[in-house]
């Protein structure tokens, strides 16, 4: 928001606290849709519908399309079929069927029935498609000309049209409805096109979807060829809509933060309105799986301890916290760099090799210089330690180094090829992150630090015989 916007904001606020209803509506004259819509998302719940219903009829179906889901529901349960109707018919038809789509299948329809039959069938349209797939976030809002036109006629055409949402070019099809190219609206414009063909200006290397494509493969394409809009074609290669830049940025949005919950072993849900317990069964899953992971620790440590005296268990254990959590904070960083290399669509090329090496040369790297700090550090803590111990604190603590490197060396490894492999298999390598990495390194780096030390205890007691 602008300083001056920030000024309104505070006013409706303090105008909301004091239930001063009547002064709210002069404010929100002088606010866009988008500001209107952040200040209703951010009202207290009881006083959301009450903002809504003090709005100017003529920019309710705009602010509705900008609230976000639990405000909009919220707002939408109070509101009648009959005035649900009368917003939906003003809305572009994209935004109209994500409304519609979010309430029950009956009042949907219903609705549907009370919309004149031209909006009705285009918003039944989109809702037969998934939600995050091409057709799931097109409109039908667009600008098919056919190549016999001239641009002169073309441009009349485009006048003639009823859009909702602004148009940047105009589709080149053919009698059949299949797309030949795109002329943007500047070339039109120009005096020496007037009497030109729109095959002849047409550009026929469009960057298409179809209705079935995943809506992240959509936004990587908009992203790498810098795309206002993509062309969306049916089954038949026919065009059915396009997917304007708005939409595109709520997918990268989207996407986004799904990923960082996944990270967090969690889910987007939790960006609604959720209760304790739907917070808890987003979150459980990815925890009992960390809790797995601590029991099998624990019978590792049971076994580590049958094979080693007292007083070297409890010189080495100083160092499990250490030897685990770098192990997981490495995998951490591998499996990040591998799937953001993933989502820009890297996954089928050779940089994906080259990523895998690097990181494995990382993974390394990293582990001789951590192994070295920490074999120095645990040379001190074992010699100064209360309770001596039998083998030479010098060679615990190389003991200590190797195992670091080794469980650094494999995490990063580790960390880095589980989301290719999960990605050959079709799941979404996000997945690969957080928990299920962390859970599995701390599993591994015990399972390395038991091994590298028994093997070094044994070959020091086979030197001593």
């Amino acid at each position: 928001m602008s300083t001056t916007s920030n000024r309104i904001k505070e006013r409706i606020n303090f105008c909301i606290k004091g239930e001063l209803w009547e002064q709210i509506p002069r404010f929100f004259e002088e606010l866009h849709p988008a500001d209107i819509a952040e200040i209703i998302n951010h009202a207290p719940a009881n006083a959301q519908n009450k903002l809504f219903e003090l709005l100017p009829d003529g920019i309710k179906p705009d602010v509705l399309a900008e609230l976000d889901d639990q405000a909009g529901a919220d707002i939408l349960e109070e509101l009648t079929d009959e005035q649900i109707s009368d917003i939906v018919e003003e809305m572009a038809p994209d935004d109209a069927a994500d409304l519609l789509g979010e309430l029950e299948g009956e009042r949907s329809q219903d609705i549907l029935e009370l919309m004149p039959d031209a909006d009705s069938d285009e918003v039944r349209g989109l809702l037969q498609y998934e939600e995050d797939t091409a057709g799931g976030i097109m409109t039908t809002d667009f600008v098919a000309a056919r190549a016999t036109m001239t641009a002169a006629e073309a441009i009349e055409y485009i006048g003639s049209l009823e859009l909702d949402e602004p148009v940047y070019y105009a589709y080149v099809v053919d009698e059949e409805g299949h797309l030949e190219g795109f002329v943007e609206l500047w070339e039109l414009l120009k005096r020496n096109h007037r009497n030109r063909k729109l095959a002849e200006l047409a550009k026929h290397e469009s960057i298409v979807v179809h209705t079935d494509t995943d809506q992240e493969e959509v936004a990587r394409l908009a992203s790498k060829y810098d795309l206002s809009s993509l062309p969306v074609l049916d089954w038949q290669n026919k065009l059915v809509g396009r997917i304007t830049v708005d939409d595109i940025m709520d997918v990268i949005e989207e996407e986004a933060s799904e990923d960082i919950f996944k990270l967090a072993g969690s889910s987007d849900v939790e960006l609604e309105d959720t209760t304790p317990l739907q917070a808890c069964k987003a979150r459980l899953p990815w925890l009992l799986i960390t809790l797995v992971s601590g029991f099998i620790s624990s019978l590792i440590l049971k076994s580590f301890v049958r094979h080693l005296s007292t007083a070297e268990i409890l010189a080495l254990s100083f160092f499990i916290p250490i030897i685990m959590g770098m192990g997981g904070n490495t995998g951490i960083q591998s499996s990040t760099l591998i799937i953001r290399g993933i989502a820009l669509g890297i996954s089928h090329s050779r940089r994906i090799t080259r990523i895998l090496l690097h990181e494995i040369t990382a993974g390394a790297s990293m582990g001789v210089i951590c192994g070295s700090v920490i074999g120095l550090w645990a040379r001190f803590v074992i010699s100064h330690g209360d309770t001596p111990v039998a083998t030479s604190p010098s060679y615990l603590a190389v003991t200590v180094a190797i195992a670091l490197f080794t469980a650094m060396s494999f995490a990063a490894v580790f960390g880095a090829v589980v989301p290719v492999l999960l990605n050959r298999m079709r799941v979404d390598p996000a997945v690969a992150s957080g928990p299920f990495v962390s859970a599995s390194n701390d599993i591994f780096a015990l399972l390395i630090y038991y091994g590298v030390t028994l093997l070094m205890i044994q070959a020091n007691h086979l030197a001593g015989a």
